[in-house]
C-alpha cells in the first residue's frame, strides 16, 4: 500500500505531465486551425472550410479536449494546497467549471461553421465564435487565474512568483475584456494575447514536477 508523501508525489508528476500535455495539444491546435481571414464573406467562408475540413475539425478536437488536461491539473493544485474544501478552492473550481463552458460553446460553433445549409448559419456561427471570445477576456481566463493566484499565495505548492503572475494575468485579461467590450470583434493581437496563459500553464507544470519530491517531504514532517 503506497504512503500519503508517495501518493501527492505522484500526483505532482501525474498533473505536470497533464498540464504540459494539455498546452502541447493546444499549441497544436492554434497551429493547425489558422482562422479565416478578417471580413470574409459568406463564399469566402465556405471556401476556407473547404480547403481546411480536416485541419479545423482536428483542431476544434484539440482545443475541446486540451482544457480537460489543464483542469486536471489545476483541480491537483487545489487538491495539494489543501483547498478542496474552503472558499478559495472552491471558487477554483468555478471558474474552471466557465473556462470549460466557453471553450466548448465556441469549438460547439468552430464545427457548426462546417455545416453549409442553412448558408446563413455560417455567418451566425462566426458572429457567435467572436461573441464567445469576449466571455473568455471578461469572465473565464479572470475568474480561473486570480482565484488560482489567491489560492496559491500561502500553499507552498508553487513559488509565489506563479500566484503572483496567475493574479497579474488575471487583471490584464480582466483589463483588456473591459476596454475592448464595444469592438466586436477582437483585434487579432487581442486574441494572441490569450497565448499568454499558456506560458503560464506550462511553467507551472514543469515547476510542480520538479518540485514533488520537496512537497512530498513537507508532507512527511507535517505527519
Amino acid at each position: 500500500m503506497k504512503t500519503v508523501p508517495e501518493s501527492r508525489k505522484q500526483i505532482c508528476v501525474t498533473a505536470g505531465v497533464s498540464g504540459i500535455l494539455g498546452i502541447v495539444m493546444l499549441i497544436v491546435s492554434f497551429n493547425i486551425n489558422p482562422g479565416p481571414p478578417a471580413g470574409a464573406n459568406l463564399n469566402q467562408l465556405i471556401a476556407f472550410g473547404e480547403r481546411y475540413y480536416d485541419s479545423i475539425l482536428w483542431g476544434a478536437w484539440l482545443q475541446a479536449v486540451a482544457p480537460v488536461f489543464i483542469t486536471l491539473f489545476a483541480f491537483s493544485l487545489v487538491h495539494l494546497s489543501g483547498a478542496a474544501n474552503r472558499l478559495s478552492g472552491w471558487m477554483v473550481f468555478f471558474a474552471l467549471v466557465v473556462l470549460m463552458a466557453v471553450s466548448l460553446i465556441e469549438i460547439t460553433f468552430y464545427i457548426a461553421v462546417m455545416f453549409k445549409s442553412p448558408p446563413e448559419g455560417i455567418l451566425i456561427s462566426m458572429n457567435t465564435i467572436y461573441a464567445v471570445q469576449h466571455l473568455y477576456f471578461i469572465v473565464a481566463a479572470p475568474a480561473v487565474f486570480i482565484t488560482l493566484g489567491v489560492m496559491l499565495l500561502n500553499s507552498g505548492v508553487l513559488s509565489k512568483i506563479f500566484a503572483y503572475a496567475a493574479i497579474v494575468l488575471g487583471f490584464a485579461f480582466a483589463a483588456l475584456g473591459v476596454f475592448f467590450l464595444t469592438t466586436l470583434v477582437l483585434p487579432l493581437w487581442v486574441t494572441a494575447c490569450g497565448g499568454a496563459q499558456a506560458i503560464w500553464w506550462l511553467a507551472a507544470s514543469i515547476s510542480l514536477i520538479k518540485r514533488a519530491g520537496e512537497i512530498s517531504a513537507q508532507s512527511i514532517q507535517s505527519t
